[in-house]
């Protein structure tokens, strides 16, 4: 017979405690819990339990599409890289975020997380994103820092409150903010190519951001990228 609690069902008669914010778990038990739960989103961070809540259209959906819209473009240019939204990472086992969205260089071409035999990410991202509104703490605070200690080399983070866009790049086991150029880009220092026309995409300009995204896939230095990742069989 099954039992029925919390939100999930078991056939064992075990019972499985609800996953709730402020919960610290181990990975393993983490994940025991969020499969046998109806919680959509939950993230373990620093071996703490966030569950998300609803997202707004406009301080989430919205802009986590504009972004998506400009990942996507530069990875379907960019044989051998891949793009995902709010994928399950398997950083360590006290980090198990779902970032907005990620965009990696391939395993077979030498990146540096890989799938699992269970279709999750293992390892990390070259290029983690995150749409911060009410999370923006937890984004710049410890998640910031458990990407830093995982060795996450860019980590892009859109505070949509305060319209701004901080795009961090790790060096000497430290973040630092990529720059912007005198005609108000950033470019990627992982990604060649990948340039973001920051202004625009704040303002909701995705006309100019694609049209800087275009300008930066036609440089040498996005064309000798690609020639350098190994070919990937479809």
């Amino acid at each position: 017979m099954t039992t029925y609690h919390a939100g999930s069902a078991t056939t064992t008669g075990v019972t499985t405690a609800p996953l709730e914010s402020g919960d610290r778990l181990t990975r393993p038990e983490f994940e025991r819990r969020y499969k046998n739960s109806t919680v959509k989103k939950a993230e373990l961070i620093e071996g703490v339990v966030y569950v998300a809540s609803p997202l707004r259209f406009q301080q989430h959906a919205e802009p986590h599409s504009r972004l998506n819209t400009w990942i996507g473009t530069y990875a379907a240019l960019t044989p051998g890289t891949r793009s995902g939204i709010e994928p399950t990472v398997r950083l360590d086992l006290d980090n198990e975020p779902q970032p907005d969205i990620v965009l990696l260089i391939d395993e077979a071409a030498g990146g540096q997380a890989r799938l699992s035999p269970d279709g999750y990410l293992e390892g990390t991202p070259e290029l983690v994103i995150e749409i911060a509104a009410s999370s923006a703490a937890i984004d710049l605070g410890d998640k910031k820092q458990a990407y830093r200690r995982n060795g996450v080399p860019e980590y892009l983070v859109w505070q949509v409150y305060e319209n701004r866009l901080d795009w961090f790049y790790l060096i000497d086991g430290d973040y630092q903010s990529l720059p912007t150029d005198a005609d108000g880009m950033i470019c990627s220092a992982t990604f060649p190519g990948l340039w973001l026309a920051a202004t625009a995409l704040l303002q909701c300009n995705m006309a100019e951001v694609l049209a800087g995204l275009q300008a930066g896939i036609q440089t040498a230095e996005h064309q000798q990228f690609v020639a350098g990742l190994p070919s990937i069989s479809p």
